[in-house]
């Protein structure tokens, strides 16, 4: 249930939000040396201001690709090179996007709530067969059934709030 809640936090990260954040970098490839890699293994991700992302390139060679990468990576921004510092500025959100960004949040966390109700369900279904085959009794079945419940609606609450966080930061930009 623990990893429902992280992979939520972790797709919302991707969500762009008109605030700089450089875990919205994060599935950004860079094609170097012959391979795909992600950016933060040729250059330095940073947040130097609220609507700017700074990547410093380590090697001089890789700042084109780094700058054509992130205009490919369909996230609508446009870096510009500076030496060996790439700038992606951060343009903020018309209301339009607002919308449409919270609808998406939405659907990540209901995905996640049912990420959650599964896993309760497999507990639920393992306790009804350990009980079938007499290796806990029906009132341990019912002891820990209510434990499962438990951990899945403080689960469930986990993910309210972190939706309630992004959407209160769609908002606020």
């Amino acid at each position: 249930m623990d990893s429902a809640v992280e992979v939520l936090k972790k797709e919302f990260g991707g969500l762009r939000t008109g605030r700089a954040a450089t875990s919205l970098l994060e599935p950004v490839m860079v094609e170097a040396y012959g391979s795909s890699m992600p950016l933060n293994q040729v250059g330095n991700v940073s947040v130097p201001e609220p609507r700017m992302i700074v990547v410093q390139v380590w090697d001089k060679s890789m700042v084109k690709a780094v700058e054509k990468s992130i205009r490919d990576a369909g996230l609508g921004l446009n870096p510009s090179a500076d030496g060996q510092t790439v700038r992606v500025p951060i343009p903020p959100l018309n209301e339009e996007r607002r919308v449409e960004l919270q609808k998406v949040a939405g659907k990540y966390s209901e995905q996640a709530r049912v990420s959650v109700r599964n896993v309760r369900r497999d507990g639920m279904d393992a306790l009804k067969k350990l009980e079938k085959d007499g290796v806990i009794s029906q009132d341990e079945q019912r002891q820990y059934e209510k434990e499962i419940q438990a951990v899945t609606d403080e689960t469930i609450k986990r993910i309210d709030e972190t939706l309630a966080s992004k959407e209160k930061e769609i908002i606020q930009v």
